[in-house]
Parts: C-alpha cells; structure tokens; sequence
C-alpha cells in the first residue's frame, strides 16, 4: 500500500527530470480529472446562466494547468506554480457566480497536482471534492427557502378568510402573503390578487392548480416559481 501510495505520489520521480512518459501520465490523469470535476458541476449545476463553453473549459484548463507544471519543473513548483497556472487565463466575460469561480479554481489546483506528478493528492483530492460538492447539492445546504413562488390570478369580487382559494392555499403552502389586490378595470367586480408563496412540495403544483381552476369564477391563473439563485 505505501508502495503504491509513493508510485501515485511521484515520490521517486520527484527528484530527477521529466520523462515523456511521466508528462504522458500526467496529462491524461489531468484530462481524467478535469472531466471528473467538470462531470461534477453539470450535475449539480442549478443557476440560469449556464455555458458548454464553460464546462469544457473546466477539462482544458486542467490539462494546460498540468503541461505548464511540467514545463516548469522542480526547481520552481512550489513558489511560482500557481502564478504562472494563474498568469494564463483571462476571461473577458464577467463570472457572475462564486461557485463558478470555485471550479476554476479547483481545476487549477488538481492540474498542478497532476502536472508536478502528485498523482495520489490529484486523484484523491478530486474524488473528496467531487464528493462534498455532491452532498452540498443533495441537501441543498445552505438554502432557507427551498421554494418560492409568485400566484396571480383574478376573481370577482373580494375573498373572505374562509374563502375556498385561501382554504386551498393553506392546504399546499407552508405560509402565503397577499402582495397585493387591484380592481382590473373601471365598472368591473374583477380583482387582480397576486400572491407570495411558500409551497411545501413543489411537486403537487399542478393539483394546486387545478383545484383553484375548479373553483367558479377564477380566472387568469399564473403561478411562477422563483429560483434561488438568479443570474442578470
């Protein structure tokens, strides 16, 4: 196991020069890995904005990252590594998400690994981190308000606090707020209501939906989910 563990690690090629072959195994550990990572975040990626480009860049960043270490050697590694890694890349568009910026930095830091020849610290650092991205994502840890949502619709004539749309809502959401509720037209018992709501399972919004549609003069229903991350 220690053997195989200085084998992974390039503890006993870290002294001596780069072989083609060992740059070869680099390479393709950071072609791997950067996969791995990029994998990662198009399963867990949640945002509006999100880019292919984006996403293979993540896998060629990682490889470039790798060749440069290699290109620089022993001698420096450790002091310069990461600046010249850095001094490469230059995005013109604006990265709008911190979660983004993580990925990149990720990739960055597992194709130095990959290229200085630590392929134990490559390989095992890739699965920990792919591993508590996926546990940040499945327990959505973090978020306080897992759905939000916006319901409008028009009725004729004002609603009561026993009324069957509020009896209904009461039913599906945890708690809902009246924004507000507007006369649509001059010489029209139409009122516009909108709604903010806190729906406990989003995945009985088309019963909500329907069980409002069902009661007699509603009209206009438009029911719209609010993502909690939002890109502009």
């Amino acid at each position: 196991m220690n053997q195989m563990w200085e084998i992974l690690d390039g503890v006993s090629i870290t002294g001596g020069a780069f072989t083609p072959e060992n740059v070869l195994l680099s390479l393709l550990l950071a072609f791997v890995l950067g996969q791995v990572l990029a994998w990662i975040y198009y399963l867990t990626h949640k945002g509006l904005s999100y880019s292919i480009s984006f996403v293979q860049s993540l896998v060629i960043i990682t490889v470039v990252v790798a060749l440069i270490m290699a290109v620089i050697g022993n001698n420096i590694i450790t002091a310069f590594g990461l600046m010249g890694a850095l001094a490469i890349i230059r995005f013109r568009n604006v990265v709008k998400d911190t979660r983004d910026i993580v990925f990149i930095f990720c990739t960055l830091v597992i194709g130095m690994a990959a290229g200085s020849q630590r392929f134990a610290i490559a390989i095992f650092g890739t699965i920990i981190l792919s591993f508590i991205t996926i546990y940040l994502h499945l327990t959505s840890f973090g978020s306080r308000r897992p759905h939000n949502g916006f319901l409008r619709f028009s009725f004729a004539g004002h609603l009561e606090p026993k009324h069957p749309i509020l009896v209904i809502l009461k039913r599906f959401c945890g708690n809902f707020t009246l924004i507000s509720a507007q006369d649509s037209s001059i010489g029209s018992s139409n009122v516009e209501y909108a709604y903010q709501l806190m729906i406990r399972n989003s995945s009985k919004n088309e019963q909500m939906l329907a069980e409002l549609e069902a009661i007699e003069g509603i009209k206009n229903i438009s029911l719209t989910m609010q993502e909690q991350l939002l890109e502009v």
